[in-house]
Protein backbone atom coordinates (compact mmCIF):
# COMPACT_ATOMS: atom_id res chain seq x y z
CA UNK A 1 0.00 0.00 0.00
CA UNK A 2 1.33 3.43 -0.96
CA UNK A 3 0.42 6.72 0.61
CA UNK A 4 0.58 10.02 -1.23
CA UNK A 5 0.76 13.25 0.77
CA UNK A 6 -0.52 16.32 -1.07
CA UNK A 7 -0.10 19.91 0.01
CA UNK A 8 -3.31 21.94 -0.21
CA UNK A 9 -4.52 25.47 0.40
CA UNK A 10 -7.94 24.26 1.53
CA UNK A 11 -9.09 24.82 5.11
CA UNK A 12 -9.16 21.50 6.96
CA UNK A 13 -11.09 21.20 10.20
CA UNK A 14 -11.91 18.40 12.65
CA UNK A 15 -15.03 20.24 13.93
CA UNK A 16 -17.15 20.94 10.86
CA UNK A 17 -20.33 20.38 12.91
CA UNK A 18 -19.82 23.86 14.39
CA UNK A 19 -21.30 25.19 11.15
CA UNK A 20 -24.66 23.84 12.37
CA UNK A 21 -24.10 25.43 15.77
CA UNK A 22 -23.45 28.80 14.13
CA UNK A 23 -26.51 28.39 11.90
CA UNK A 24 -28.74 27.76 14.91
CA UNK A 25 -27.22 30.68 16.83
CA UNK A 26 -28.00 32.92 13.84
CA UNK A 27 -31.69 32.07 14.33
CA UNK A 28 -31.61 33.91 17.66
CA UNK A 29 -31.20 37.56 18.64
CA UNK A 30 -28.60 36.60 21.25
CA UNK A 31 -25.69 38.44 19.63
CA UNK A 32 -27.68 41.65 19.07
CA UNK A 33 -29.12 41.71 22.59
CA UNK A 34 -25.79 40.99 24.30
CA UNK A 35 -24.02 43.63 22.21
CA UNK A 36 -26.55 46.20 23.47
CA UNK A 37 -25.43 45.66 27.08
CA UNK A 38 -22.99 48.39 28.10
CA UNK A 39 -19.63 47.38 29.53
CA UNK A 40 -18.34 49.48 32.41
CA UNK A 41 -15.29 51.60 31.47
CA UNK A 42 -15.39 50.24 27.88
CA UNK A 43 -17.17 52.52 25.43
CA UNK A 44 -16.48 50.58 22.24
CA UNK A 45 -14.68 47.27 22.91
CA UNK A 46 -12.86 45.60 20.03
CA UNK A 47 -14.47 42.25 20.87
CA UNK A 48 -18.23 42.51 21.33
CA UNK A 49 -20.23 40.62 23.93
CA UNK A 50 -21.87 38.55 21.19
CA UNK A 51 -18.49 37.31 19.97
CA UNK A 52 -17.53 36.36 23.54
CA UNK A 53 -20.73 34.34 24.07
CA UNK A 54 -20.61 32.65 20.65
CA UNK A 55 -16.96 31.65 21.06
CA UNK A 56 -17.63 30.09 24.45
CA UNK A 57 -20.71 28.26 23.14
CA UNK A 58 -18.45 26.90 20.39
CA UNK A 59 -16.25 25.42 23.12
CA UNK A 60 -19.18 24.03 25.11
CA UNK A 61 -20.54 22.29 22.03
CA UNK A 62 -17.26 20.36 21.87
CA UNK A 63 -17.48 19.35 25.53
CA UNK A 64 -14.87 21.92 26.66
CA UNK A 65 -15.46 24.44 29.44
CA UNK A 66 -11.96 25.65 30.35
CA UNK A 67 -11.16 29.21 29.26
CA UNK A 68 -7.72 28.16 28.02
CA UNK A 69 -9.38 25.82 25.50
CA UNK A 70 -10.06 28.87 23.33
CA UNK A 71 -6.37 29.42 22.51
CA UNK A 72 -6.01 26.79 19.70
CA UNK A 73 -8.98 28.35 17.90
CA UNK A 74 -7.77 31.97 17.84
CA UNK A 75 -6.04 31.44 14.50
CA UNK A 76 -8.58 28.92 13.19
CA UNK A 77 -10.52 30.59 10.35
CA UNK A 78 -13.22 27.92 10.31
CA UNK A 79 -14.02 28.37 14.02
CA UNK A 80 -14.52 32.10 13.50
CA UNK A 81 -16.49 31.81 10.25
CA UNK A 82 -18.77 29.01 11.43
CA UNK A 83 -19.87 30.94 14.53
CA UNK A 84 -20.25 34.23 12.66
CA UNK A 85 -17.63 36.00 14.77
CA UNK A 86 -15.52 38.98 13.77
CA UNK A 87 -12.99 38.19 16.50
CA UNK A 88 -12.05 35.25 18.70
CA UNK A 89 -11.08 36.35 22.24
CA UNK A 90 -7.97 35.26 24.06
CA UNK A 91 -8.30 33.18 27.22
CA UNK A 92 -7.75 36.19 29.57
CA UNK A 93 -10.25 38.31 27.60
CA UNK A 94 -12.84 35.52 27.74
CA UNK A 95 -12.43 35.12 31.48
CA UNK A 96 -12.36 38.85 32.26
CA UNK A 97 -15.43 39.70 30.17
CA UNK A 98 -17.49 36.92 31.72
CA UNK A 99 -16.39 38.06 35.18
CA UNK A 100 -17.51 41.60 34.30
CA UNK A 101 -20.90 40.51 32.94
CA UNK A 102 -21.83 38.27 35.88
CA UNK A 103 -25.59 37.66 35.93
CA UNK A 104 -26.52 40.40 33.45
CA UNK A 105 -26.76 37.96 30.51
CA UNK A 106 -28.72 35.16 32.17
CA UNK A 107 -32.29 36.21 31.40
CA UNK A 108 -31.41 37.03 27.79
CA UNK A 109 -29.79 33.61 27.32
CA UNK A 110 -32.83 31.74 28.68
CA UNK A 111 -35.28 33.83 26.64
CA UNK A 112 -33.33 33.33 23.42
CA UNK A 113 -32.97 29.61 24.15
CA UNK A 114 -36.76 29.30 24.55
CA UNK A 115 -37.38 31.39 21.41
CA UNK A 116 -35.01 29.15 19.44
CA UNK A 117 -36.88 26.00 20.49
CA UNK A 118 -40.16 27.67 19.49
CA UNK A 119 -38.81 28.96 16.17
CA UNK A 120 -37.31 25.60 15.20
CA UNK A 121 -40.58 23.91 16.15
CA UNK A 122 -39.00 21.11 18.18
CA UNK A 123 -41.07 17.98 18.70
CA UNK A 124 -42.10 17.58 22.34
CA UNK A 125 -43.25 14.10 23.31
CA UNK A 126 -46.07 13.99 25.89
CA UNK A 127 -45.73 11.80 28.96
CA UNK A 128 -49.46 11.27 29.50
CA UNK A 129 -52.34 11.99 27.12
CA UNK A 130 -51.30 15.33 25.58
CA UNK A 131 -49.44 16.61 28.65
CA UNK A 132 -45.85 17.76 28.21
CA UNK A 133 -43.68 16.99 31.27
CA UNK A 134 -41.81 19.82 32.96
CA UNK A 135 -39.31 18.03 35.21
CA UNK A 136 -37.67 20.13 37.90
CA UNK A 137 -34.83 18.75 39.98
CA UNK A 138 -31.58 19.60 41.78
CA UNK A 139 -28.37 17.84 40.78
CA UNK A 140 -25.25 18.47 42.92
CA UNK A 141 -21.99 19.27 41.08
CA UNK A 142 -18.88 17.81 42.71
CA UNK A 143 -16.26 20.57 43.04
CA UNK A 144 -14.33 19.00 45.90
CA UNK A 145 -10.86 20.24 46.86
CA UNK A 146 -11.48 23.70 45.38
CA UNK A 147 -11.91 27.11 47.01
CA UNK A 148 -14.47 28.45 44.54
CA UNK A 149 -17.02 30.94 45.80
CA UNK A 150 -20.25 29.19 46.84
CA UNK A 151 -18.78 25.70 47.13
CA UNK A 152 -20.01 24.00 50.31
CA UNK A 153 -21.27 20.64 51.58
CA UNK A 154 -24.08 19.17 49.46
CA UNK A 155 -26.68 16.61 50.53
CA UNK A 156 -24.70 14.04 48.52
CA UNK A 157 -21.87 14.31 51.05
CA UNK A 158 -19.28 16.11 48.91
CA UNK A 159 -18.31 19.77 48.50
CA UNK A 160 -19.74 21.49 45.45
CA UNK A 161 -22.75 23.34 44.06
CA UNK A 162 -26.44 22.36 44.04
CA UNK A 163 -27.84 23.81 40.79
CA UNK A 164 -31.50 23.35 39.89
CA UNK A 165 -32.74 22.56 36.38
CA UNK A 166 -36.04 22.49 34.47
CA UNK A 167 -36.41 20.17 31.47
CA UNK A 168 -39.28 20.16 28.97
CA UNK A 169 -40.68 17.15 27.14
CA UNK A 170 -39.45 13.58 27.19
CA UNK A 171 -36.59 14.80 24.99
CA UNK A 172 -35.36 16.89 27.93
CA UNK A 173 -34.86 20.36 26.43
CA UNK A 174 -33.50 22.77 29.07
CA UNK A 175 -35.77 25.72 29.83
CA UNK A 176 -34.30 27.09 33.06
CA UNK A 177 -31.39 26.74 35.46
CA UNK A 178 -29.94 28.42 38.52
CA UNK A 179 -26.60 27.85 40.21
CA UNK A 180 -26.89 27.45 43.97
CA UNK A 181 -24.52 27.06 46.87
CA UNK A 182 -23.94 23.44 47.82
CA UNK A 183 -25.56 23.82 51.25
CA UNK A 184 -28.75 25.52 49.98
CA UNK A 185 -31.95 23.57 50.64
CA UNK A 186 -33.55 22.41 47.41
CA UNK A 187 -36.88 24.20 48.13
CA UNK A 188 -35.38 27.61 48.88
CA UNK A 189 -36.44 30.05 46.10
CA UNK A 190 -37.88 27.12 44.10
CA UNK A 191 -41.38 28.62 43.92
CA UNK A 192 -39.92 31.60 42.03
CA UNK A 193 -37.83 29.25 39.86
CA UNK A 194 -40.93 27.16 39.11
CA UNK A 195 -42.90 30.25 38.09
CA UNK A 196 -40.14 31.32 35.69
CA UNK A 197 -39.82 27.80 34.28
CA UNK A 198 -43.53 27.48 33.51
CA UNK A 199 -43.49 30.86 31.74
CA UNK A 200 -40.51 29.82 29.60
CA UNK A 201 -42.21 26.49 28.82
CA UNK A 202 -45.42 28.24 27.78
CA UNK A 203 -43.49 30.33 25.23
CA UNK A 204 -42.34 27.06 23.62
CA UNK A 205 -45.55 24.99 23.63
CA UNK A 206 -49.30 25.58 23.87
CA UNK A 207 -49.95 22.06 25.16
CA UNK A 208 -50.84 21.48 28.83
CA UNK A 209 -47.91 21.03 31.20
CA UNK A 210 -47.36 18.44 33.93
CA UNK A 211 -44.91 19.68 36.57
CA UNK A 212 -43.04 16.80 38.23
CA UNK A 213 -40.93 17.30 41.37
CA UNK A 214 -39.48 15.04 44.04
CA UNK A 215 -40.09 14.99 47.80
CA UNK A 216 -37.51 17.71 48.48
CA UNK A 217 -39.97 20.12 46.86
CA UNK A 218 -43.00 19.01 48.87
CA UNK A 219 -44.25 22.54 49.50
CA UNK A 220 -47.70 24.06 49.20
CA UNK A 221 -46.05 27.12 47.61
CA UNK A 222 -45.25 25.09 44.47
CA UNK A 223 -48.89 24.00 44.15
CA UNK A 224 -50.02 27.62 44.52
CA UNK A 225 -47.80 28.56 41.56
CA UNK A 226 -49.46 25.81 39.45
CA UNK A 227 -52.91 27.18 40.37
CA UNK A 228 -52.19 30.78 39.29
CA UNK A 229 -53.91 31.65 35.97
CA UNK A 230 -50.70 32.86 34.27
CA UNK A 231 -48.71 29.78 35.32
CA UNK A 232 -51.50 27.20 35.37
CA UNK A 233 -50.25 23.62 35.11
CA UNK A 234 -51.01 20.16 36.42
CA UNK A 235 -48.69 18.84 39.09
CA UNK A 236 -47.25 15.59 40.41
CA UNK A 237 -45.11 16.09 43.51
CA UNK A 238 -43.83 13.27 45.70
CA UNK A 239 -44.68 13.89 49.35
CA UNK A 240 -42.30 14.00 52.27
CA UNK A 241 -43.86 11.88 55.03
CA UNK A 242 -42.27 14.05 57.74
CA UNK A 243 -44.01 12.91 60.97
CA UNK A 244 -46.46 10.55 59.26
CA UNK A 245 -45.81 6.90 60.02
CA UNK A 246 -45.86 4.08 57.44
CA UNK A 247 -48.23 2.16 59.75
CA UNK A 248 -50.79 4.98 59.54
CA UNK A 249 -50.64 4.87 55.74
CA UNK A 250 -50.97 1.10 55.70
CA UNK A 251 -54.17 1.44 57.72
CA UNK A 252 -55.51 4.02 55.21
CA UNK A 253 -54.47 1.78 52.33
CA UNK A 254 -56.34 -1.22 53.71
CA UNK A 255 -59.47 0.92 54.13
CA UNK A 256 -59.40 2.81 50.80
CA UNK A 257 -56.88 1.08 48.55
CA UNK A 258 -57.03 -1.66 45.91
CA UNK A 259 -55.14 -4.75 47.02
CA UNK A 260 -52.73 -6.53 44.67
CA UNK A 261 -50.87 -9.66 45.80
CA UNK A 262 -47.65 -9.54 43.78
CA UNK A 263 -46.24 -12.74 45.30
CA UNK A 264 -46.29 -14.73 48.51
CA UNK A 265 -45.29 -12.33 51.28
CA UNK A 266 -45.58 -9.15 49.19
CA UNK A 267 -48.77 -7.06 49.00
CA UNK A 268 -49.32 -3.73 47.24
CA UNK A 269 -52.14 -1.25 47.88
CA UNK A 270 -53.01 1.53 45.38
CA UNK A 271 -55.51 4.26 46.08
CA UNK A 272 -56.10 7.90 46.93
CA UNK A 273 -57.44 10.19 49.58
CA UNK A 274 -58.13 13.93 49.90
CA UNK A 275 -57.04 16.45 52.51
CA UNK A 276 -58.12 20.04 53.13
CA UNK A 277 -55.59 22.66 54.12
CA UNK A 278 -56.30 26.17 55.42
CA UNK A 279 -53.69 27.79 53.15
CA UNK A 280 -55.25 26.56 49.89
CA UNK A 281 -58.85 26.68 48.65
CA UNK A 282 -59.22 23.32 46.91
CA UNK A 283 -58.96 19.88 48.53
CA UNK A 284 -55.68 18.20 47.62
CA UNK A 285 -55.63 14.72 46.18
CA UNK A 286 -53.00 12.32 47.53
CA UNK A 287 -52.38 9.20 45.46
CA UNK A 288 -50.59 6.39 47.24
CA UNK A 289 -48.77 3.12 46.70
CA UNK A 290 -48.11 1.13 49.87
CA UNK A 291 -45.92 -1.97 49.59
CA UNK A 292 -45.82 -4.48 52.46
CA UNK A 293 -43.32 -7.34 52.59
CA UNK A 294 -43.45 -10.11 55.19
CA UNK A 295 -41.19 -12.40 53.14
CA UNK A 296 -38.28 -10.99 51.13
CA UNK A 297 -37.39 -11.97 47.54
CA UNK A 298 -35.05 -14.70 48.82
CA UNK A 299 -37.81 -16.40 50.83
CA UNK A 300 -36.59 -15.11 54.21
CA UNK A 301 -39.46 -14.45 56.63
CA UNK A 302 -39.12 -10.98 58.15
CA UNK A 303 -39.52 -10.46 61.90
CA UNK A 304 -41.20 -7.09 61.29
CA UNK A 305 -43.11 -6.27 58.08
CA UNK A 306 -41.23 -3.95 55.71
CA UNK A 307 -43.59 -1.11 54.74
CA UNK A 308 -42.62 1.09 51.78
CA UNK A 309 -44.74 4.23 51.43
CA UNK A 310 -45.00 6.30 48.23
CA UNK A 311 -47.48 9.19 48.33
CA UNK A 312 -47.96 11.97 45.80
CA UNK A 313 -49.76 15.32 45.61
CA UNK A 314 -51.36 15.46 42.18
CA UNK A 315 -54.00 17.35 40.23
CA UNK A 316 -54.52 14.36 37.91
CA UNK A 317 -57.61 12.19 38.23
CA UNK A 318 -56.00 9.02 36.87
CA UNK A 319 -55.66 5.82 38.95
CA UNK A 320 -52.86 5.67 41.50
CA UNK A 321 -51.06 3.03 39.39
CA UNK A 322 -50.75 5.57 36.56
CA UNK A 323 -49.58 8.29 38.96
CA UNK A 324 -46.84 6.01 40.30
CA UNK A 325 -45.62 5.18 36.78
CA UNK A 326 -45.63 8.85 35.78
CA UNK A 327 -43.49 9.74 38.77
CA UNK A 328 -41.09 6.88 38.02
CA UNK A 329 -40.62 8.39 34.55
CA UNK A 330 -39.50 11.62 36.27
CA UNK A 331 -36.27 9.73 36.99
CA UNK A 332 -35.32 10.14 33.32
CA UNK A 333 -34.22 13.69 34.21
CA UNK A 334 -31.16 12.11 35.88
CA UNK A 335 -29.97 11.25 32.36
CA UNK A 336 -30.28 14.91 31.35
CA UNK A 337 -28.19 15.91 34.38
CA UNK A 338 -25.58 13.36 33.33
CA UNK A 339 -25.38 14.79 29.81
CA UNK A 340 -24.68 18.27 31.16
CA UNK A 341 -22.26 17.14 33.85
CA UNK A 342 -20.37 14.45 31.96
CA UNK A 343 -20.92 14.73 28.20
CA UNK A 344 -20.47 18.52 28.22
CA UNK A 345 -17.96 18.41 31.11
CA UNK A 346 -19.80 21.11 33.07
CA UNK A 347 -19.67 19.53 36.53
CA UNK A 348 -16.40 21.17 37.61
CA UNK A 349 -17.10 24.75 36.64
CA UNK A 350 -13.99 26.70 35.57
CA UNK A 351 -14.22 30.00 37.46
CA UNK A 352 -13.56 30.81 41.09
CA UNK A 353 -16.40 33.38 41.03
CA UNK A 354 -19.97 32.27 41.72
CA UNK A 355 -21.70 34.70 39.30
CA UNK A 356 -19.34 33.76 36.48
CA UNK A 357 -20.06 30.06 36.99
CA UNK A 358 -23.78 30.85 37.04
CA UNK A 359 -23.37 32.58 33.67
CA UNK A 360 -21.43 29.59 32.32
CA UNK A 361 -24.24 27.27 33.43
CA UNK A 362 -26.78 29.40 31.53
CA UNK A 363 -24.63 29.36 28.38
CA UNK A 364 -24.36 25.62 28.94
CA UNK A 365 -28.16 25.26 28.76
CA UNK A 366 -28.23 27.08 25.42
CA UNK A 367 -25.37 24.94 24.05
CA UNK A 368 -27.11 21.81 25.40
CA UNK A 369 -30.32 22.75 23.56
CA UNK A 370 -28.43 23.39 20.32
CA UNK A 371 -26.80 19.95 20.55
CA UNK A 372 -30.16 18.41 21.48
CA UNK A 373 -31.81 19.99 18.42
CA UNK A 374 -29.07 18.61 16.17
CA UNK A 375 -29.36 15.15 17.69
CA UNK A 376 -33.14 14.98 17.45
CA UNK A 377 -33.10 16.30 13.87
CA UNK A 378 -30.57 13.64 12.86
CA UNK A 379 -32.95 10.88 13.99
CA UNK A 380 -35.42 11.88 11.28
CA UNK A 381 -33.14 10.53 8.55
CA UNK A 382 -32.66 6.90 7.58
CA UNK A 383 -28.86 7.21 7.53
CA UNK A 384 -28.71 8.07 11.26
CA UNK A 385 -25.88 5.94 12.75
CA UNK A 386 -27.97 4.03 15.33
CA UNK A 387 -28.28 0.28 15.73
CA UNK A 388 -31.92 0.35 16.83
CA UNK A 389 -34.80 2.80 16.83
CA UNK A 390 -34.34 5.43 19.52
CA UNK A 391 -36.33 8.50 20.53
CA UNK A 392 -33.50 10.58 21.94
CA UNK A 393 -29.83 10.86 21.06
CA UNK A 394 -27.40 11.40 23.91
CA UNK A 395 -25.29 14.58 23.83
CA UNK A 396 -22.04 12.59 23.86
CA UNK A 397 -23.11 10.88 20.62
CA UNK A 398 -24.08 14.22 19.07
CA UNK A 399 -20.60 15.62 19.81
CA UNK A 400 -18.92 12.47 18.46
CA UNK A 401 -21.09 12.02 15.36
CA UNK A 402 -22.15 15.54 14.40
CA UNK A 403 -19.66 18.06 15.85
CA UNK A 404 -16.25 16.38 15.51
CA UNK A 405 -16.53 15.67 11.81
CA UNK A 406 -13.38 16.23 9.76
CA UNK A 407 -13.84 18.04 6.45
Amino acid sequence: MKFQFVKTNEILTPISGLACVGALLSRTNLRKRLNAIKIQDMQNPDIKNGDIAAAYIGLLCQGKNDFDSIEPFREDPFFKISLGNKHIPSSPTLRQRMDMMGNSWNTIILEESAHLLKKIGVMLTPCHKDMIPLDIDVSPFDNSKTHKEGVSRTYKGFDGYSPIFAYLGQEGYGVNTQLRQGKQHCQKDTDTFLEESIKYAKTITDKPLLVRMDSGNDSIENIKICLKPETKADWLIKRNLRKESPEEWLKIAKEKGRHIKEREGKDIYYGDTFIKRDDIEIPLRIAFKITVQTIDEHGQILICPDIETDTYYTSLTDPAETIDLLYADHGTSEQFHSELKTDMDLERLPSGKFDTNNLILHLGILAYNILKIMGQESLKYTDAPVKKKVHRKRIRKVIQNLITIAS
